[in-house]
């Protein structure tokens, strides 16, 4: 028998050998460095002792789900002791009823344990599993609310939804139930092997024998398995976003006559993902029945050995039949937790890059912090000190300021100063990509300078909280973005403690009272999912409310009438000029007829001012400016002239 599985054994080991030596000599091609990515990562205790962190909070859960287990191990290796004694004195030629009611008794409150452990088992694993979930899902949360802008530069909505739905829960199942099965299976195995070496030491020796190879044979084929599903997993992503992909862009794919082209391309997916399908299905349906053949084997041997040694006139080698069905039964309940072990080792190697995103998520330290001296003064965003706050003025001042974004090697600002002067309206215009958000994103301190200094009131704005700063600012964005909920809750978020008739005022500013007033349900009127039930001039309409409710010392607006009729921006216009008046603020234009009134246009061009001054000023001069106002005053006269017919 020692013999037969050394030989197993050395097989596995060198066809192993084998496939590893394939797929280094196959990795410079395409598909085999596709298969190279779903190979099982090693397992990372560090990533793995942090995912515990997290839900060892709850210890008192932790430590009932545990012990539920150990006794569940303990009524799975005592039932087939009773079964043995109850053969060994009931079914014997010489029967002995004596203590059969003490029998009863005990298999009775073994039935009722087993119940009692079963539904603690299941309750706590269950509470374990919600918490972690839950516990990742805030840590997550809560770290997100405090990233710098860099981080959602680099990783999409997607990407960051992933870590918080299917990572999140796919590690709590893990975690929970995993942990419990692997507990469960060691225990069990660790016990059969105790008292069957205790009983019968030779026939012990055949069931530890088995163990190496019904692992080593579950390993391997779980690998085969799982690396083929993995593989299915992500040709299904590449599906789902084809579909979203010919869904969102039907009409271009009709005007452009790429139906053929797209089919064909799904087709090629479809194709690779039944092939995978089927691969996986194959080495399943190999596994099982080589797995079963081999634990019925494994009882066979055993049944053999031991009616053998039942039947033996040796006495050191005679069993009785209680202790053969002990064995048999033993046997039939060790591959059990053998298999379990081997799949939730492959389980948590799956998990390994779920486990890594995740920590990741949470462990993200944001690119604009505050010193830890200031943090004691003004406070954090969750415990600001606001009774330490100055008054902020508006007065603005770029100091040599040249910033790139992280991970790039280009200068989009290089030594760039600008003085802004408090109650001023500067407006920035430009080409796309000559830095004219980035410059109102430094101002929000959304970036910092890579070098120079910005000084908010003469003093640098890092010796001040982010907080505070935030408090003074209100921007007003390109493309506005509404919470769920209804119009009144989406305008007060510019200041949560506003009474309705602060917001109301707001709204009348921006003349968004009159269309509000025509809703059936007026501001209680939901607006859908991201503003969904309303028009893009609507709720920018309802962003710059929001705005002004806030009433900031610096106001930002970023291309904030682009999206809004000609009608309206004619209304916002006029609301500009109203509370414009003592506050600094800051815009950033496409259509220059919104910035003719300002107090200093600024003209980029790649991170550099080319021109400064007011309207006028710059018209005078006949540069960059003069011929832009000039293109966009015959395009938008044209366009006038041909409404007009």
């Amino acid at each position: 028998m020692i013999t037969i599985s050394l030989f197993i054994l050395l097989f596995i080991h060198l066809k192993n050998k084998k496939m590893k030596y394939k797929t280094a000599n196959r990795a410079n091609r395409v598909q085999d460095l596709e298969e190279n990515e779903d190979d099982f990562e090693k397992i990372d205790l560090n990533i793995w002792k942090k995912i515990f962190k997290i839900i060892i909070k709850d210890k008192k859960i932790i430590v009932q789900m545990m012990i539920a287990v150990v006794f569940l191990a303990i009524n799975d290796l005592v039932y087939p002791l009773l079964n043995s004694y109850a053969i060994e004195h009931y079914f014997s030629e010489n029967p002995n009823f004596d203590n059969r009611w003490v029998f009863i008794i005990a298999y009775a409150l073994m039935g009722i344990a087993l119940g009692i452990t079963v539904w603690c088992f299941i309750r706590a694993a269950s509470i374990v599993e919600e918490n972690t979930t839950i516990e990742i899902r805030k840590q997550a949360f809560d770290n997100l609310q405090r990233l710098s802008f860099s981080y959602y530069d680099t990783n999409s909505s997607g990407w960051i939804m992933a870590r918080m739905t299917s990572d999140a829960r796919k590690l709590a199942s893990i975690i929970s139930w995993g942990i419990v099965d692997l507990l469960w299976g060691f225990l069990l195995m660790i016990g059969i092997l105790i008292v069957s070496f205790i009983v019968n030491w030779r026939l012990a020796i055949i069931l530890l024998e088995l163990v190496p190879i019904f692992l080593l044979l579950t390993l391997y084929f779980r690998k085969k398995i799982l690396r083929e599903y993995r593989s299915v997993r992500k040709i299904n992503s590449q599906i789902t976003a084809k579909f979203n992909e010919s869904f969102m862009g039907s009409s271009t794919s009709k005007t452009l006559v790429l139906e053929d082209k797209n089919e064909k391309e799904f087709n090629k997916l479809v194709d690779r993902m039944k092939h995978r399908s089927i691969k996986a299905a194959i080495f399943s349906s190999i596994f099982w029945p080589t797995i079963l053949v081999l634990g019925y084997l494994g009882v066979a041997i055993i049944a053999i050995e031991g009616g053998m040694m039942n039947l033996s006139d040796n006495a050191k080698l005679f069993i009785t039949t209680g202790t053969l069905y002990l064995f048999i039964e033993y046997a039939m309940r060790f591959f059990d937790p053998v298999m379990s072990i081997a799949r939730i080792i492959s389980d948590f190697q799956q998990a390994q890059a779920s486990a890594e995103r995740v920590i990741s998520l949470i462990e993200t330290q944001p690119d604009v912090v505050d010193t830890e001296d200031v943090l004691e003064k003004y406070g954090d965003l969750y415990h600001p000190k606001k009774e330490n706050w100055e008054n902020l003025n508006g007065k603005i001042c770029f100091n040599q300021v040249s910033f790139k974004y992280r991970g790039t090697e280009k200068y989009v600002l290089k030594n760039f100063n600008l003085d802004i002067e408090q109650g001023s309206m500067v407006a920035f215009v430009g080409e796309t990509g000559s830095g004219k958000s980035t410059i109102v994103n430094l101002i929000c301190r959304f970036y910092e300078p890579t070098s120079g200094t910005i000084l908010i009131d003469d003093i640098d704005y890092k010796k001040r909280s982010v907080g505070w700063l935030h408090n003074n600012i209100g921007y007003v964005l390109q493309t506005p973005f509404l919470f769920s909920g209804n119009i009144m809750e989406n305008v007060r978020y510019g200041k949560l403690d506003a009474t309705d008739e602060e917001v109301i005022r707001a709204c009348k500013i921006v003349n968004a009272d009159e269309f509000i007033s025509k809703l059936p349900n007026g501001y209680l009127t939901h607006v859908g999912e991201s503003g969904s039930k309303l028009s893009i001039g609507q709720k920018q309409l309802l962003s710059f409310a929001r705005a002004i409710l806030a009433d900031p010392k610096i106001l930002i607006l970023d291309e904030a009438t682009s999206s809004i009729d000609t009608e309206n921006e004619k209304i916002i216009q006029h609301a500009i000029h109203t509370i414009l008046k003592d506050r600094t603020s800051l815009v950033v234009a496409h259509r220059l007829s919104t910035i003719v009134d300002a107090d200093k246009i600024v003209v980029l061009k790649n991170g550099q001012i080319i021109e400064i001054g007011n309207h006028l000023e710059l018209l005078k001069k006949k540069g960059y400016y003069f011929d832009l106002y000039k293109t966009q005053f015959f395009q938008e006269y044209e366009q006038k002239s041909i409404n007009s017919i």
